[in-house]
């Protein structure tokens, strides 16, 4: 009966912490010049570009297929990294927040790194440009991690307890 309450617990946490990181990587996007003017510029272009596209003839199903690995890839970013940490965390029993922020947080930093196929391109200007992508990404997933932790992570049975 405890596994299923803990299984509710994380599950209730999970809801609420995801969104958590969706919100702080809007703003992060959204706070951060760099990002906040490609952001800008692909929204305008991206829009220009699928009304070209419909106007050409290409389907909609192009369209669609983006809109796919755009979701595919902020399932990536927002759903996976405190999942496994969650999952961890509550099968080894660690109730600590430096586990949940951090550990997700680090988690979502690499996605992009260890997703990656093709070598980096560009100078130390995209190194900076990275950079920041990278702190935005992790504090998405510390965010997450922590709202994780607030709901779920702090309570529960500790080692040694029954």
């Amino acid at each position: 009966m405890r596994f299923l309450g803990r299984v509710f617990v994380g599950s209730v946490a999970l809801v609420l912490a995801i969104p958590c990181g969706a919100l702080v990587l809007g703003l992060g996007a959204m706070l951060d010049p760099v990002s906040r003017a490609v952001l800008g510029s692909l929204g305008l272009v991206g829009l220009f570009e699928g009304l070209d596209d419909l106007a050409s003839g290409v389907g909609p199903e192009t369209i669609l297929f983006a809109l796919a690995a755009f979701a595919r890839a902020l399932f990536l970013l927002l759903v996976v990294p405190p999942v496994l940490v969650a999952v961890v965390g509550e099968t080894l029993n660690w109730r600590a927040a430096a586990w949940y922020g951090a550990g997700t947080g680090i988690l979502t930093a690499l996605v992009p790194w260890l997703a990656r196929n093709a070598a980096r391109a560009g100078g130390t200007q995209a190194f900076a440009q990275e950079g920041r992508i990278t702190a935005i990404l992790f504090l998405t997933g510390a965010a997450s991690g922590l709202v994780y932790w607030l709901v779920a992570g702090r309570f529960g049975r500790r080692d040694g307890a029954v």
